[in-house]
């Protein structure tokens, strides 16, 4: 048995399986069975009462928490310990009682998404599986590449022909095998799936393995201890705001809470807002229409924040249950305002959001607007990627650089003309 792991419950008829008998989804529901891993909460209270939480760099602080064994070897690069910054000039903005940033963009291969790869290279060491793959609008397969590079893992990764530039080349340099798809997420997703079954690759994709949430529920624990400002201590926030695409980070940050509510480590579950693009809302849409998540049916999904572009998010009834459980919601932004939430993020905080990321930020001050979050919530945002990711979405939604001739007189035209 994994480590204080009981079980894998499917989210759609309750069935509980033991680690051995399924491998990615219930047997009954196929792709749509997602799995939701089950712990033993007193064992693992016991052992950290007994041992503390180590001092281990990044996520792995957490490993008696995670569904892997204490003596599991874990990649090398560090993944997790990002800094939570506090946003004051932004609270005071919104009337907002407290707000900070969780920058994610701080990870190693730059974006949140590096937590589940990260354990899911783990997993597939300890199982001695030769090859990796997954789909991805390009950050899950960059984390995928950059941490299976670190223990030199062969990985093969499906992505759009459409990613942004710099996420291809980042595959590339870290020896990925990369297939570009003429066609959509979805079409890359689930060729992933045909060509993993074919080969008997160990598939990393987005909800279908169970293991991502629970890689990216680390963010949750990370939030709670700093926000307590005591290590080994836990304090929760009022809200947490993030971008939601396959719908797999707002499943993984509830299943975190949910952990530490458990474990008595928090006296309250925060609620969750999840934000959409308007281009690509299927989640929204359902939560607004009151739509089981299970009949969803798929939408032409397209958005410049390419990181949450899903025409039918796969880890869609665990995210509509991180909002309803938590009395959160959902909102859309367009595309307009998550192009002009890059420079205002990093403007008024210092920290270069992707798209994906700046569309959280977005979020929060629809958020405001619409008096979801006030002057007694401390709120959270989660940043879920870094600005370098997609240079070209991130110039479009500022000024040019103005070229000058060398000569101080130059200096003074255009500092005048700018002044004027």
């Amino acid at each position: 048995m994994i480590q204080h792991v009981t079980g894998l419950q499917c989210t759609l008829c309750g069935q509980i399986y033991s680690p051995s008998e399924v491998e990615y989804v219930c047997p009954k529901h196929g792709s749509d069975g997602n799995l939701d891993i089950l712990y033993d909460y007193e064992r693992i209270a016991a052992n950290v009462k007994h041992n503390g939480l180590p001092d281990t760099a990044g996520m792995w602080r957490y490993k008696a928490l995670l569904p892997i064994d204490a003596s599991a070897p874990v990649p090398p690069l560090w993944v997790g310990a990002t800094p939570l910054y506090e946003a004051r000039h932004v609270a005071k903005e919104l009337g907002v009682g407290q707000v900070w940033l969780k920058d994610d963009g701080r990870n190693p291969t730059a974006s949140l998404k590096d937590r589940a790869s990260a354990l899911i290279v783990a997993k597939a060491q300890a199982e001695e599986r030769s090859i990796v793959t997954t789909a991805s609008t390009g950050n899950a397969a960059a984390a995928l590449a950059g941490l299976a590079a670190s223990v030199r893992l062969p990985n093969v990764i499906f992505v759009p022909a459409s990613a942004p530039e710099a996420k291809i080349t980042q595959l590339l340099v870290y020896g990925a095998r990369v297939l570009l798809v003429e066609g959509t997420y979805d079409d890359a997703f689930d060729l992933c799936l045909a060509a993993s079954r074919y080969y008997g690759w160990y598939c990393r994709n987005t909800g279908y393995n169970p293991y991502t949430a629970e890689g990216k529920k680390t963010v949750a624990y990370e939030i709670c201890e700093q926000i307590s400002g005591i290590q080994g201590k836990f304090k929760a926030p009022d809200c947490i705001v993030t971008s939601v695409g396959d719908g797999n980070i707002i499943s993984g940050v509830h299943k975190g809470l949910k952990d530490l509510l458990a474990l008595g480590w928090i006296d309250h579950m925060p609620r969750l807002i999840g934000i959409q693009a308007d281009g690509s809302a299927a989640m929204y849409q359902a939560w607004k229409d009151n739509i089981d998540p299970s009949r969803m049916q798929p939408i032409d999904a397209h958005t410049v924040a390419d990181s949450i572009s899903a025409g039918l998010p796969r880890d869609r009834v665990k995210a509509m249950s991180a909002v309803k459980d938590t009395g959160g919601a959902f909102l859309i932004v367009n595309d307009d305002e998550i192009l002009a939430a890059i420079p205002a993020l990093a403007q008024s905080t210092g920290v270069f959001a992707e798209p994906a990321a700046s569309a959280a930020y977005a979020g929060l001050h629809r958020a405001a607007q619409d008096g979801l979050v006030g002057k007694d919530d401390r709120v959270i945002v989660l940043i879920t990627g870094n600005g370098l990711k997609d240079i070209i979405s991130a110039r479009k939604a500022v000024t040019q650089a103005v070229t000058i001739k060398p000569d101080l007189s130059d200096v003074e035209r255009v500092m005048d003309a700018l002044s004027g």
